[in-house]
């Protein structure tokens, strides 16, 4: 199995130096997932600029799986809002993350929005419909940049306001129907779910293309209640060829060498 960790774990280092990438490939990670935001500022950032971040990466024996947390750190975007300027914005800032992925040797990019947009806080129906359109709009143009939308699990998921179940993820993507924009799983967006993530995993790996290992206490995998090795049974069972990436939030609490290492120790029994 591949296996990757997000760079914003690596809190004190600048992603334009070397620091990320040398801690990932210390650690026995084979790819690096990317931030947009730990990147300066991403909409002023050059095809010629991404060209040589991807250069480093490389260098350092990693490949570029992709971005994720898109929206991190922005404002003014969002992709569920009603307001069309809003939509069109984020659909142009979305697709010049696509193009900067792509110049990095990545291809994916996913995390684009986990919730309603404010103005439409109960609207399930209509957020999916929205998100469904700019994932389809985006896909012929990252089609040809090679780079992927890869919706999270919880992405097309608002927060639950009735008994009524929500969707489930392959439901969603038979409407977009696209062979360019795939399914996002993490493991603590599944943890949400009444049903067992090992039952998720397996329904929903036909439309998966990437898989974030994390926990629902922001941990890496193995740290918390979530028992791991079921997971990867799933994806080995389903021929899961895609990136396993750990993508953790307690990096206050936790040193990112601490981090980096269990994960990579947990995985590694868990995929054995």
């Amino acid at each position: 199995m591949k296996l990757a960790i997000c760079n914003e774990t690596f809190r004190h280092h600048d992603f334009p130096g070397p620091g990320p990438c040398a801690e990932a490939a210390r650690h026995g990670y084979n790819g690096l997932e990317i931030a947009p935001f730990t990147l300066g500022n991403p909409a002023t950032l050059t095809i010629a600029n991404a060209e040589k971040l991807g250069s480093i990466v490389r260098d350092h024996g990693l490949e570029t799986v992709g971005f994720h947390w898109l929206l991190a750190k922005t404002e003014g975007y969002h992709l569920t809002d009603p307001d069309p300027a809003v939509h069109a914005r984020t659909f142009d800032y979305a697709r010049h993350l696509a193009e900067l992925c792509s110049a990095m040797g990545g291809r994916s990019w996913s995390g684009v929005a986990r919730s309603n947009a404010p103005s439409n806080p109960h609207g399930r129906l209509p957020m999916q419909k929205r998100a469904s359109s700019i994932s389809s709009s985006a896909s012929p143009r990252t089609s040809r940049r090679r780079a992927s939308p890869s919706p999270s699990s919880s992405s097309a998921r608002p927060k639950r306001t009735s008994s009524t179940p929500p969707p489930r993820p392959s439901t969603c993507w038979k409407k977009i129907n696209s062979p360019n924009v795939r399914l996002h799983l993490d493991v603590k967006a599944m943890s949400a779910d009444t049903r067992p993530i090992p039952e998720i995993v397996r329904d929903s790996l036909p439309w998966a293309a990437h898989f974030h290992a994390n926990d629902p206490n922001l941990r890496s995998p193995g740290m918390g209640e979530i028992d791991f090795p079921p997971i990867a049974a799933e994806l080995i069972r389903g021929g899961y060829e895609g990136w396993v990436s750990v993508e953790v939030f307690a990096t206050t609490t936790n040193s990112p060498d601490t981090l980096a290492a269990e994960s990579m120790r947990n995985l590694r029994a868990a995929f054995r």
